[in-house]
């Protein structure tokens, strides 16, 4: 088994690489699909509330599998932009809920001190929204990070695939898949850690959202 550890590790890289580059994808994304939806017109709130609904629905194998074969991607591009865009959906739901519970006079304000409505979302809203969104974040985090195990499914190489491709030379499933069972919980755990201190350093006393 240590001779496969190389091979295991390097598909340590890959799950990182990936989870951690469709995570941020769909930190961007979902942001501005939040804003869009809150601050939109009609048709741009309209069509944020749209993607959010379809790329919610859409089950993430199928995701995977449309952008792979459909727009002929390789399988770690298809797998950054299917996942990317599907954590995006989900995360701009965890922003919208923060926009909407912070104060409506407080736009109100900035716009009357002169702010143009960009500036006021820059300036007075996304840090209140980010601050608040900081528990979900880290919730969404941990599925990302599961989620990776899904890309095997189109060829990516990360730490599942690499396990799997061990078992078929040392016929051991139980010791690999429980090696790779820590090696998740530590990834998952050592960034929800990570992710609470940064909750705990912004937290305001009186200004979190009751669960």
């Amino acid at each position: 088994m240590i001779e496969y550890l190389p091979g295991l590790f390097r598909g340590v890289i890959v799950t990182i690489k990936l989870g951690f580059s469709f995570f941020i994808f769909g930190f961007v994304v979902g942001n501005i699909i939040a804003i869009g939806q809150v601050y939109g017109n009609k048709f741009i709130s309209l069509f944020c509330a749209g993607f959010a609904w379809v790329f919610r629905s859409l089950p993430a194998l199928v995701i995977l599998y449309l952008w792979y074969f459909g727009f002929n991607l390789s399988p770690f591009l298809a797998a950054v932009l299917a996942l990317g865009l599907r954590t995006a959906a989900y995360q701009s739901q965890f922003f919208r809920g923060a926009i909407q519970s912070i104060a409506r006079g407080q736009m109100t304000a900035a716009r009357s001190l002169g702010m143009s409505k960009l500036r006021a979302v820059v300036k007075i809203i996304m840090p209140q929204m980010l601050r608040l969104s900081l528990p979900y974040i880290s919730n969404e985090y941990a599925i990302t990070i599961k989620d990776t195990s899904l890309a095997f499914a189109i060829g990516v190489v990360e730490i599942l695939k690499e396990g799997r491709l061990i078992i078929t030379v040392l016929h051991n499933p139980m010791d690999i898949f429980m090696i790779i069972a820590v090696i998740y919980l530590i990834i998952t755990r050592g960034g929800t850690y990570l992710l609470s201190l940064l909750e705990k350093h912004y937290r305001i006393p009186g200004f979190e959202i009751s669960n």
